[in-house]
């Protein structure tokens, strides 16, 4: 049976029927934006751990929806001075470990990524200041010495002035990037603004002001780098460098165990410019179409992710043959 729909609950109603502010809040919490409609309807009731949260979100509603909360809630309290931004909610955890079980095996890391990157979006960045999430993977060992020669970076999700789905993000990382320094030293690394004196590799893009990188580590292994730009110049403090080591412990959930490296096998190169590289990638779809062909011809057919792994190693190739004139 349906409660009596509150004055918060209406209040909350007003606030969720803009979609991108329900999926921001959703995501500040660690909830499905139906659990908020649910709570604005009176289906459910939300735990008072969320309902802190919730307030935390709402800076603006904060002291009329405190008010509107006791009304039905007397015993309800905000507790002062704690922040229940620097540390993962326990709702967060549970969603991604029930993605995890529930996800097939061909879509989990897909999956898995785009929800660990959305749901640490909306914790890092809840008032929407402008941030961008990217994920790189180790590529393959190649090469005589056979080592992990570059990163691969081919998703992410940001806030304005970035996209949503920052699907143009496709880069090959080198040594020269913060992404590729983090992962041969094994630790995350941070840049806080572009005029900070550093010997720490970093390629600054549009909008970005202070930066983060976070190897994604498993055993002593690796299989990549969370990379978090911020358009605010010192935005990555302690709390926050702390909260992007989880997330990133998060996303060891993504990958399988043959994709992690042995640190000792990290021999990153010097990678080209990204426009010399995003000229080699208008190409990328033919090239799949190449291979899948191909391989039909020659009666050894490959998956759609299998051929665009051998594109990928090809592309590497190439760009790792280029001369240097093209790494500026």
């Amino acid at each position: 049976m349906e409660m009596e729909v509150t004055a918060w609950r209406k209040l909350l109603e007003n606030i969720i029927a803009d979609a991108q502010e329900r999926q921001r809040i959703a995501n500040r919490l660690g909830v499905n934006p139906a659990t908020l409609v649910r709570w604005a309807r009176g289906e459910t009731n939300p735990r008072y751990e969320n309902l802190q949260r919730l307030l935390k979100a709402l800076p603006e509603q904060q002291e009329t929806l405190t008010q509107l909360l006791l009304e039905e809630f007397p015993t309800f309290d905000m507790p002062v001075g704690e922040d229940m931004s620097e540390q993962i909610p326990a709702e967060i955890y549970s969603r991604i470990l029930n993605t995890y079980v529930n996800m097939q095996d061909a879509q989990r890391s897909w999956y898995m990524s785009d929800l660990i990157m959305q749901l640490a979006l909306g914790q890092l960045d809840p008032n929407y200041l402008g941030m961008a999430i990217t994920i790189a993977h180790c590529m393959p060992p190649s090469g005589v010495v056979h080592k992990v020669r570059s990163l691969r970076q081919n998703t992410g999700r940001g806030t304005p002035p970035w996209n949503t789905y920052l699907d143009q993000a496709l880069l090959f990382l080198g040594i020269e990037s913060l992404a590729g320094y983090a992962v041969s030293v094994g630790h995350l690394v941070t840049v806080q603004s572009r005029t900070e004196q550093t010997f720490t590799p970093v390629r600054w893009e549009e909008w970005e002001k202070s930066a983060v990188a976070s190897p994604i580590l498993l055993g002593g292994r690796v299989a990549g780098c969370l990379i978090i730009s911020s358009t605010q110049p010192g935005y990555f403090l302690e709390f926050r460098q702390k909260l992007v080591e989880q997330y990133t412990e998060l996303l060891t959930l993504a990958f399988r165990s043959e994709e992690f490296y042995a640190l000792r096998d990290i021999e990153l190169s010097l990678m080209p410019s990204q426009e010399t590289q995003r000229l080699r990638f208008s190409q990328f779809r033919q090239r799949v179409s190449d291979v899948l062909r191909e391989a039909s011809q020659k009666q050894h057919p490959v998956t759609v992710r299998e051929a665009e792994q051998i594109v990928w190693v090809d592309l590497e190739a190439d760009l790792l043959a280029l001369p240097v004139s093209h790494h500026s």
